[in-house]
């Protein structure tokens, strides 16, 4: 790339790691830069600056190396603890669960409606039979009246036979209205008893996916205990300032707070640094707690680290 005459000598006492305008400043104020060139070459000093890549960041706290390396069991054992709550957040038993719920809520209405109707022509039926009944006793004692020849009179005689023709024609109704309200009941009453069997066998079903369900919640709920109890044992070896940071990258970045550097690679975002980077990792002391400059979170070096 071409540089104006004198860059070299300027950057070899300035630095072309620090910001542009800074530079050009100090280019200006050191008399690097005559007068009537300062547009050129503080054009080819911006453009130049836009191209260097950030100075890695300074250390926020120190802790020891070993401390550092310990948030490596920490986080271990908090993606475990994520995962397990996970697991017991996701239970498919609790989708299946919900899902038969909402059916037997539907059930439940059609149960209550179908009870409701079965009662209903119970009552009908009742009724229908307690129409009928006087209407056929009327009937037979009119008939009886015919058949003894208790009645003389010819007029009265006829009546009689008309009344017995109607009671007749009148039991007929009752009987087909009797008839019609039995194979409405004998259908409810089917179907009243298929959703009472079928409720039966859902409650039954959802009654297993319950045990099942908290039979897991048990395991997860003595494992997720478990992790919680080697969490405090770590927690309480590590100082609180590393602890209370650890925390905050956590919050940041999805549960993963602190992350390995392995063979030059951080496990966080997957992302290799680039050799300024390392070189200015490697070079950072080793109580340092140094971050990633791609994902911001703490990079733990160890023995792994390629450095």
């Amino acid at each position: 790339m071409w540089r104006p005459p004198g860059a070299d000598e300027c950057f070899e006492r300035v630095g072309v790691g620090d910001r542009p305008a800074l530079l050009f400043r100090l280019l200006v104020a050191q008399r690097c830069l005559p007068f009537g060139r300062s547009a050129i070459l503080g054009r080819f000093v911006l453009t130049l600056g836009s191209r260097v890549r950030p100075a890695t960041r300074r250390p926020i706290i120190k802790a020891a190396a070993s401390d550092q390396q310990k948030l490596l069991v920490l986080q271990k054992i908090d993606t475990e603890i994520a995962q397990l709550t996970h697991r017991k957040a996701t239970l498919p038993e609790r989708a299946q669960i919900a899902q038969q719920l909402a059916v037997r809520k539907q059930l439940l209405e059609d149960y209550t409606e179908v009870e409701t109707r079965v009662s209903d022509l119970e009552r009908a039926q009742t009724k229908a039979e307690a129409d009928l009944a006087p209407v056929k006793e009327r009937k037979l004692r009119d008939q009886q009246r015919v058949d003894d020849g208790s009645v003389s009179d010819p007029k009265a005689l006829r009546g009689l036979i008309d009344e017995i023709e109607h009671l007749t024609r009148r039991i007929g109704d009752l009987e087909d209205a009797q008839l019609e309200v039995m194979e409405e009941l004998e259908e409810a009453s089917a179907r009243f008893e298929a959703i009472k069997n079928r409720r039966g066998e859902l409650e039954t079903g959802i009654r297993a996916l319950m045990a099942t369900r908290d039979s897991e919640f048990a395991a997860l709920d003595s494992q997720l205990q478990h992790a919680g109890a080697k969490r405090e044992t770590v927690v309480e070896k590590l100082p609180a300032a590393l602890v209370t940071y650890y925390e905050r990258m956590r919050d940041k970045h999805s549960g993963l707070g602190a992350a390995e550097l392995v063979e030059r690679r951080c496990t966080g975002c997957r992302l290799d640094l680039n050799a300024a980077d390392l070189r200015t990792i490697a070079a950072s002391a080793p109580d340092d707690v140094v971050l990633c400059e791609e994902c911001g979170r703490i990079l733990v070096r160890t023995e792994s680290s390629g450095l």
